[in-house]
């Protein structure tokens, strides 16, 4: 038996009907960091990064730095030279032993990987010693293009709210892009990509947003994280206006046909309440400019 996922992911791969499929994909699963991967990394200036508050709160983050500011040191460890700003909330989570998911993401070229693993800190820096490496198909990732901002102005974090406001609701719902945190009860933190043509997210009301779950690499990491445990967070990064939306909250799958049907190429739906936003101006010393949809968009 494959023993790479944990017990809420092989349900909702029995659930569905894949376990065997499932099986075979996740022997991409290593500790280790190919070669390939290693060089993938040290090309990027960011990186989406989640972990877990000490009341479990997940967050997802940006973090930025001058490229190589990551370096595979070693077949397991990945060395990364910057730290979430002051201001960020994974800034005061993260510690030596930490369990923390990073993707590198290329938006250009629609390659992603992730890298799962404990955090050790280091002065100004820290180490991710590797306990899950893989690479993702590029299915549902829109291609854009790093523009670079001369002399960007320093990071404005709004206050923390519990709901979102009216201006943000609208930024949701044209988002074609966003970023998800979620963990095993025991720490094990996931970081994954969601993408689909504008209007996929769909926002209730202040506090409850809902997106389809469309095929993907049926290991059903984030899935299996939330039938565990429900706390999650979310990152929308607005590429054009450089603002960046960080949600904490609770989320639930939504296996109702009836509601499924209504929801263009979705093959379950996940529901999310907010707890907290936190809204930041001038996030990032680039922007992206805009290329193509991804052709697997339903």
């Amino acid at each position: 038996m494959n023993t790479v996922f944990h017990e809420g992911e092989i349900a909702i791969q029995k659930r569905v009907g894949v376990a065997q499929m499932s099986a075979r994909v996740g022997n991409g699963i290593k500790q280790t960091i190919p070669t390939l991967a290693a060089n993938f990394l040290e090309e990027h200036p960011f990186i989406i990064i989640a972990s877990a508050d000490d009341n479990g709160q997940l967050w997802a983050s940006i973090l930025v730095g001058d490229a190589p500011f990551m370096k595979a040191l070693d077949e397991r460890t990945v060395y990364i030279n910057a730290l979430p700003d002051e201001t960020d909330p994974l800034s005061a989570i993260l510690e030596t032993g930490s369990q923390m998911g990073l993707i590198a993401i290329e938006f250009e070229s629609r390659r992603r990987m992730r890298v799962n693993g404990t955090v050790e800190m280091l002065q100004n820096s820290f180490l991710i010693h590797t306990e899950q490496v893989y690479a993702n198909c590029p299915k549902y990732i829109q291609a854009r293009f790093l523009s670079e901002i001369p002399n960007a102005e320093k990071a404005k974090r709004e206050a923390i709210s519990k709901h979102l406001s009216v201006e943000q609701i609208a930024w949701m719902r044209s988002a074609d892009t966003f970023f998800i945190a979620s963990a095993h009860p025991e720490g094990s933190t996931d970081a994954s990509h969601r993408g689909g043509n504008k209007g996929f997210v769909h926002v209730e009301d202040n506090t409850h947003l809902m997106w389809p779950d469309y095929a993907g690499n049926m290991m059903f990491n984030t899935l299996g994280n939330i039938t565990l445990n429900p706390n999650t967070g979310l990152l929308f990064i607005d590429f054009e206006r450089n603002r960046t939306l960080q949600i904490t909250g609770r989320a639930e799958i939504v296996w109702d046909e009836a509601q499924i049907e209504q929801h263009v190429g979705a093959e379950r739906l996940v529901r999310f309440e907010t707890e907290a936003v936190i809204e930041t101006q001038n996030a990032l010393p680039f922007t992206w400019v805009f290329d193509s949809y991804s052709s697997a968009n339903p």
